[in-house]
């Protein structure tokens, strides 16, 4: 992660259009993630913007959970993952030689190459950009059918739970 992506408190307050201490109180309840820098407050610029979007649908919020398994397996399987999406990229453009698709796989491409850190934040981020790119995953059969079921159990308990209208 550069310096570029992490933001000062009061850089954050800019973003969401409110004051510093509103950030840091967002950030103290759990709310805005952040990491520590020496005695400061930094905010990834992608959780700032994540922060100003709409609650995630149903769709999106499963697609999440189950990125964030596979961003599990990747933590202790990073080199057969990577190589996973990338034998899944070949056979993607293959199959999709042009159009929109085209978009996104450029994008996880440019992930892939930039390495594991990078392909972490597209997995966990609930920025749009990062909604929009788990919908061309490159990441299928990394969870074994019985891994993904059990990931797919938990989320319809989580979202029976924790979204019960």
């Amino acid at each position: 992660m550069n310096d570029k992506q992490l933001l000062s408190t009061g850089q954050a307050a800019e973003v969401l259009g409110c004051s510093r201490q509103h950030v840091v109180d967002l950030c103290s309840s759990g709310q805005l993630p952040y990491v520590t820098v020496g005695a400061h407050r930094r905010i990834r610029r992608a959780d700032a913007e994540a922060f100003l979007q709409p609650p995630l649908r149903r769709d999106e919020e499963r697609s999440l959970w189950l990125h964030q398994v596979v961003a599990g397996r990747l933590a202790t399987d990073t080199a057969s993952v990577m190589e996973t999406a990338h034998e899944n990229m070949r056979h993607l453009r293959h199959v999709h030689p042009d159009g929109m698709a085209t978009r996104w796989l450029d994008h996880w491409e440019e992930l892939l190459n930039a390495g594991p850190d990078a392909v972490f934040d597209a997995l966990t981020s609930r920025a749009r950009w990062a909604i929009e790119l788990r919908q061309n995953s490159p990441f299928a059969g990394v969870l074994t059918t019985k891994e993904r079921q059990a990931a797919l159990n938990s989320f319809r308990t989580h979202w029976k739970t924790d979204h019960a209208a």
